[in-house]
């Protein structure tokens, strides 16, 4: 009987397990999910800049989540992270990734003593010389991937993979059968932005951005000269649209600091101000990628967006995204692959859309 793995995320604001039974007849069931909050600043864009905080965190979310095994699928993935096409002559994975220094050592933009290359293969085709195969290079900074890695195998567990999140997230979301055609997922994190777009549950297409909600958090403390709890109570507060501000909040003449404090109306005009600005990148950046693979691809453009992580949770963004780029936008379902059982007589189970990352690592080896 194998033994069962973690899916651990360790994120900017906390860590996560998710545990699974393995694959019956039936969805794999979901045994055990638990969270424990993160400090600002013990994890900064995907990687571990407080070891011993996040170690001891580690060590609570094992004891309080009550995880029966210490093996673990670690998630990767920030915009150290590049993820390239490559077509090489078709010869089996093994003999393809032992290639990959010799295939990439001109064209990656990274020291390769510094990097770990793997390979995706996503399809086969006839060159001139010969079967190639088609697949995805990803190469990600060593010192970010090993780094992480001590830092569980300090905690007491053991990293048997380390899976890149995008892929992750499209085992979860958008693999099933339930779901077809070319659709682009986006998930909306704290620090980054990952979007993989596939086809029929095959990734061809993945671009990292270094942008995610805790950017629009922290625009606002500073823009507002504010809390950073009275930040995020704001940001749930806001609602983005493309429609421009209202003519009362243009009536606003002063927005300097003393006059934020005291006016509600500058105070929602800079607010509505700011959000505009940090979103308007974000959504931009979304728009040309899509733009960019449909137009690379033509033949398999876009036909639907999905969104996850807490960033997609900002009222209105949705709506601003389908209009923009003119394609239907949703949000995603985390649980459509995975049994849930009864939370009332488990409450150690952690049920929302924010274990997506975990609950798509753990699926590597139920599935």
């Amino acid at each position: 009987m194998a033994t069962s793995v973690v899916g651990l995320d360790i994120g900017s604001t906390g860590v996560r397990g998710v545990e699974l039974s393995a694959k019956g007849k039936n969805k794999p069931m979901l045994l055990r999910s638990y969270e424990i909050p993160l400090p600002p600043g013990a994890v900064m864009r995907g990687e571990i800049v407080h070891p011993e905080i996040v170690g001891s965190a580690l060590k609570r979310l094992w004891s309080q989540g009550g995880f029966k095994s210490k093996n673990v699928v670690l998630g990767t993935g920030n915009q150290g992270v590049i993820v390239r096409d490559l077509t090489v002559p078709k010869m089996s994975l093994k003999h393809i990734r032992e290639s990959l220094p010799f295939q990439v050592q001109t064209t990656l933009q990274m020291q390769l003593t510094d990097s770990l290359l793997d390979f995706y293969p996503t399809s086969e085709s006839v060159g001139e010389q010969g079967p190639m195969i088609n697949g995805l290079l990803i190469a990600a900074e060593k010192k970010e991937v090993l780094g992480n890695v001590n830092v569980v195998e300090r905690a007491g567990l053991t990293p048997v993979e380390v899976d890149l999140i995008p892929f992750a997230l499209n085992r979860l979301l958008i693999s099933g059968p339930q779901i077809g055609g070319t659709v682009a997922l986006i998930d909306i994190g704290g620090t980054t932005t990952s979007i993989i777009i596939s086809s029929n549950g095959v990734p061809w297409f993945v671009r990292i951005i270094p942008t995610g909600g805790d950017d629009l958090t922290q625009a606002l403390i500073e823009g507002l000269e504010i809390g950073a709890s009275a930040a995020e109570e704001l940001k749930r507060t806001l609602k983005l649209g493309s429609a421009e501000m209202d003519e009362d909040s243009k009536t606003v003449k002063c927005k300097c600091a003393k006059c934020v404090s005291e006016d509600p109306a500058a105070e929602n005009f800079r607010s509505t101000e700011i959000l505009h600005s940090i979103s308007g990148e974000l959504l931009g950046s979304l728009r040309n990628t899509v733009n960019y693979f449909n137009n690379t691809r033509p033949q398999d453009p876009v036909q639907r967006i999905l969104l996850t992580g807490g960033g997609s949770l900002l009222s209105g963004i949705s709506e601003t995204l389908a209009e923009i780029t003119h394609i239907p936008v949703s949000a995603a379902d985390p649980f459509a692959m995975v049994s849930l059982p009864n939370q009332k007589t488990n409450k150690r189970l952690h049920v929302d859309g924010s274990i997506a990352v975990a609950l798509g690592l753990a699926l590597r080896s139920s599935l």
